[in-house]
């Protein structure tokens, strides 16, 4: 690498940046707009990996799983206009999940620019800001120079506040320009912290609450934030419910962990969120999933007591009047409300009764000859506590995020990757990424026969990049089944669209050179399973269910007949 300032190409300077900034990894689809940054990446081989993906949907999936991983910006590069199309899905996702991402895209020269020149698109008007949910910052490099600093902002921007993607592109010409300009430091977000007074604001707010609960989740947490959030409740002795899609942030085993807020959510944990006197949100945008469409807190102006705490000043008051905001970043923000004195003999009867309302949803009702929620947990029994589990958009989720018992990341780490946008096709190309960046850790993929086939050709990128330790298992009721679902409520009967012709999965799978196995039968799950992971290579289990079986709590039969009494 360059220590000092060499001249070298603008294309190799762009990876020495990213080196700065301690990125070993980054996912991609190589474009002739950026061959100087792929000659870079050759260059600086043995600092830096670059992942060759499939298809710009999967790369930009799997730079995002990458920034929920390591809380640092996952990086993406790809070509100009087909290629950054592609990618606009990943960035979506990256932008919803507030995750932090750099997508890196090939522009053309600038000698061409303005003349609708091949693939030549305006990425300022396709991503930027004014499209209020594609990219927190678009830039665009004009001198060679100035590549180290327009880096170093493009990560400091992905982290600060409430973190997201951003984008960076890069014109051909300035690529292959020479450039002396030295990298910068490794840059780290400034963190915000409560104001002193809000805090006994806060304090006196829990001390007049009888039915508090606190809902927690989105990105900036780490493992020293988890611990003290953990602390706080239990000082408080307040139940604690994740927000949707990050039930991780909070250890379910623990005895004040209440079940997650999101799609399917318990009912009786709704009810319980209705009836709360004060909710304490914590990182949590308090978007249309996680309040059940704006129903479980009201919006503007819920009937609970509401505190809402979070990284981004524009998302505080956003949509909610709230009693108290404060602007605080997760990892100050969990410090400080441990160091909040609790009164001694705290009644823990709310929380108690929250943990058995969450405990009873445990139990599930027994599907013939197939049943997803055995499925769940002999694979939670079977695999290891620190495993990594992924999924997309689909009803069959309903069954990982009910049954599964996610460890807090405080022990660890992120073991939770799955889109809050409901993204169809992250699930599998996030856990590539997972086994990619940490491959001695379990990467578990639970995918619906739709979501699969948006990325399936990314099991080829798993072959390629020589992971093991990944295992894929789809759910096949012949359908898009959310959509089928939703069909049924409100037509029932009349079914246009969502009816889907698969092939054979497992051999599928064989064909790229994984293990694969078609399950049918509950009672034959775990033998297979046993198979896959003593494979020594990637493996897929293929369990073909009937379309009746909708979701973790009705059939379609049921949902029909809900819909006729209606």
């Amino acid at each position: 690498m360059h220590s000092t300032a060499a001249s070298r190409l603008a294309g190799h300077a762009v990876v020495e940046a990213l080196v700065a900034q301690g990125v070993d990894t980054c996912f991609g689809v190589p474009g002739e707009s950026y061959l100087a940054v792929l000659d870079g990446l050759h260059e600086h081989r043995e600092h830096i990996r670059f992942v060759a993906c499939r298809h710009e949907g999967g790369a930009a999936f799997m730079a995002e799983a990458q920034g929920k991983l390591s809380g640092r910006p996952g990086v993406c590069f790809v070509t100009r206009g087909p290629g950054a199309s592609n990618a606009a899905i990943g960035l979506h996702t990256a932008f919803q999940d507030s995750t932090p991402m750099v997508l890196f895209i090939g522009q053309v020269a600038g000698d061409q620019r303005d003349r609708e020149a091949f693939q030549e698109v305006d990425y300022r008007q396709m991503f930027g800001p004014g499209t209020l949910g594609m990219a927190k910052w678009v830039g665009e490099v004009h001198d060679a120079d100035r590549i180290p600093e327009y880096v170093a902002r493009a990560f400091h921007t992905a982290m600060q506040g409430r973190p997201g993607p951003v984008v960076l592109v890069l014109p051909e010409d300035v690529l292959t320009r020479e450039t002396a300009a030295p990298v910068l430091p490794r840059v780290e977000p400034a963190l915000a912290w409560p104001a002193p007074g809000a805090l006994r604001d806060l304090r006196r707010l829990l001390l007049q609450a009888e039915r508090p609960i606190v809902i927690a989740g989105g990105s900036g947490w780490d493992a020293e934030a988890a611990a003290a959030l953990q602390r706080f409740a239990e000082n408080w002795q307040l139940p604690v419910a994740c927000g949707f899609r990050f039930q991780d942030t909070f250890d379910n085993a623990h005895p004040l962990y209440a079940g997650d807020v999101g799609i399917g959510i318990n009912p009786k944990l709704a009810a319980r969120v209705r009836d709360a006197d004060l909710v304490i949100a914590l990182g949590v945008r308090l978007g249309e999933m996680t309040t059940g469409g704006y129903t479980l807190l009201q919006a503007p102006r819920p009937a609970q007591t509401l505190v809402h705490v979070h990284a981004g000043p524009e998302e505080l008051g956003r949509v909610y009047a709230a009693d108290l905001l404060l602007q605080a970043s997760m990892r100050s923000a969990a410090k400080a409300l441990e160091a909040l004195t609790a009164p001694p003999g705290r009644d823990g009867a709310w929380a108690a009764a929250a943990r058995a309302d969450y405990e009873a949803n445990q139990v599930p009702t027994p599907v013939e000859p197939l049943d997803l929620a055995a499925v769940v947990q002999t694979l939670q029994r079977r695999l290891p506590e620190d495993t990594v589990w992924t999924n997309g958009a689909g009803n069959y989720s309903g069954w990982l995020h009910r049954f599964l018992r996610y460890p807090g990341l405080q022990h660890h780490g992120r073991t939770q990757l799955a889109p809050t946008s409901g993204a169809m096709g992250y699930g599998l190309p996030a856990a590539v990424a997972a086994a990619v960046l940490q491959p001695q850790r379990q990467a578990v993929a639970f995918l619906g026969d739709g979501e699969f086939l948006m990325t399936g050709q990314e099991l080829a990128t798993a072959r390629a990049a020589g992971v093991q330790q990944l295992l894929v298992v789809v759910v096949d009721n012949g359908s898009y089944g959310t959509i089928r679902m939703h069909q049924e409520r409100e037509y029932p009967g009349r079914i246009s669209g969502s009816e889907l012709c698969n092939p054979d999965f497992a051999a599928l799978a064989r064909a790229y050179g994984w293990a694969g196995e078609t399950v049918e039968k509950t009672a034959d799950f775990e033998a297979a399973l046993e198979r896959a992971l003593a494979a020594g290579k990637p493996a897929l289990l293929h369990l073909k269910l009937d379309v009746e079986v909708s979701t973790s709590r009705a059939t379609l039969a049921q949902i029909r007949a809900a819909a006729a009494r209606r």
